[in-house]
């Protein structure tokens, strides 16, 4: 007789050590929210109960992986850990050249500064905050092309991440000259945490060829990605998620990673490419701003945490938790009315908070009030991924993003049931009284990556904008 599941979510690890968190009053919470500019970047750590800001770098590692720390090496060339952390790399993505990183961003960086330019296009799925600055920083456009069930929270598609292959065919064919490379970020983190098919990645391969472009993957959340092409997509539920991993970095030709999200790393990252030329290029680059190419921004004993976090990102007992554990605070939400993205991913929960709160109008930012108020509630961090992240243009005007989302991202092998049965508690007591929460204003703001440092104030508090 087959084995029946149960119910009961249960972690597959034990705790091994831990850490204290403060409890705080809702005054003092209020206060900290007031002198962080109503921007929950700006909070003291200490401040926050539970961080669902990010699930970057913000993971428990394992006790193999402190282990593997003690044995790092941090000779400045050719370090035992550099060629243990490259065998891992090249077990899962067989790419020829692999340039470690301090973190994805500074992949994103040496990779768009050799390829990106003025009057260029890179056209993706959905680029996330970094990727989009880094872009736009060497004077390149970052194209969104999502296929239109990724742009509404209520739609159910079991692969709402995808590209729309239609519009990137549309684009390529008007603008070939003009895009250097086609990107393609898995799971799609600003549309929802959804992810994307194999299906759908050997049609963007396709296309590809078809005008000699190549092909890179933002892949931090690559074994995530694979977790559902097992679950949901025919053909594939037999076949081990390393081997998916693998089947996805071969229809590619390059790809960056932040190794703070699936590899389980609290730090670190890489570029990985076949191109010689481009490699050439991008190692200068990188010895410029990283580091020499065999610890490229990292030490030794990072090397170390990475290769070791890359074999149990791929366990199929650890996605399962992980997958099913964001899933139970997503129904939660949901059977309480809360609007949420649906299906749900692998990494967070994103509500939709332009749904929750109608009577804010987009340009006074719904996903920030509603994130303000979880944390002014109950002290809980999250994101918000709308309109405040990416409604800035580059030529300073401002428009409403397509959706207004707060993302509750949940730190791997962090948390237990109990905190998340109280991020329910406190999503709810907010939910219930969402018709009173007022807008917000920017008060001041940088003109890239604004919501990292921008300020607000709430509108019923507001001088009168001029």
């Amino acid at each position: 007789m087959a084995d029946e599941p149960f119910v009961t979510i249960i972690e597959p690890f034990r705790i091994h050590s831990v850490e204290p968190m403060r409890l705080t009053t809702r005054a003092e919470r209020d206060a900290a929210l007031a002198a962080a500019g109503y921007n929950l970047f700006e909070l003291r750590a200490e401040d926050v109960l539970i961080d669902l800001l990010t699930d970057s770098g913000t993971g428990a590692m394992s006790a193999q992986q402190w282990a593997a720390i003690q044995r790092g090496n941090e000779a400045y060339a050719g370090a035992p850990s550099f060629y243990r952390f490259l065998e891992a790399v090249t077990g899962l993505f067989p790419f020829r050249h692999v340039l470690p990183a301090h973190q994805g961003r500074a992949a994103e960086k040496i990779l768009f500064t050799a390829v990106g330019g003025p009057g260029l296009i890179i056209p993706s799925n959905t680029h996330f905050d970094t990727t989009r600055a880094n872009i736009e920083f060497t004077g390149a456009s970052a194209v969104d092309l999502p296929i239109p069930e990724g742009l509404r929270p209520a739609e159910r598609h079991p692969f709402k991440g995808n590209m729309d292959i239609t519009a990137l065919e549309r684009l390529l064919a008007a603008n070939a000259d003009a895009v250097p490379l086609v990107m393609l970020t898995v799971t799609n983190n600003s549309g929802g945490g959804q992810p994307v098919s194999m299906a759908n990645v050997r049609e963007v391969r396709r296309v590809c060829d078809a005008y000699g472009k190549p092909l890179f993957l933002d892949s931090c959340r690559i074994a995530e990605n694979a977790w559902f092409i097992r679950t949901r997509e025919p053909g594939y539920a037999d076949v081990p998620v390393a081997d998916i991993v693998r089947e996805m970095a071969g229809l590619a030709d390059g790809m960056t990673m932040s190794a703070k999200k699936d590899p389980l790393g609290n730090i670190g990252g890489w570029l990985a490419l076949n191109d010689d030329d481009l490699a050439e290029r991008c190692r200068g680059l990188e010895i410029l701003t990283e580091g020499f190419p065999t610890y490229g921004g990292m030490a030794g004993r990072d090397l170390e945490a990475i290769a070791q976090g890359l074999a149990e990102a791929v366990d199929h007992d650890y996605l399962r938790y992980r997958v099913r554990s964001v899933a139970y605070l997503g129904e939660a939400l949901e059977r309480a009315g809360v609007p949420v993205v649906v299906p749900f991913g692998g990494h967070a929960v994103f509500i939709d908070a332009r749904a929750m709160l109608p009577h804010i109008e987009p340009l006074s930012y719904p996903g920030q009030a509603l994130a303000c108020a979880l944390y002014a509630e109950g002290g809980v961090r999250s994101c918000e991924i709308g309109t405040v992240m990416f409604g800035l243009r580059p030529d300073g005007t401002e428009q409403a993003a397509p959706m207004d989302l707060v993302r509750l991202a949940i730190p791997r092998r962090t948390y237990t049931q109990s905190h998340i049965d109280y991020v329910i508690e406190v999503v709810t007591r907010v939910a219930a009284r969402r018709a009173g929460l007022p807008g917000l204003r920017i008060v001041s703001q940088p003109r890239q990556l604004r919501h990292f440092t921008a300020r607000f104030e709430p509108l019923d508090s507001a001088a009168p904008a001029p």
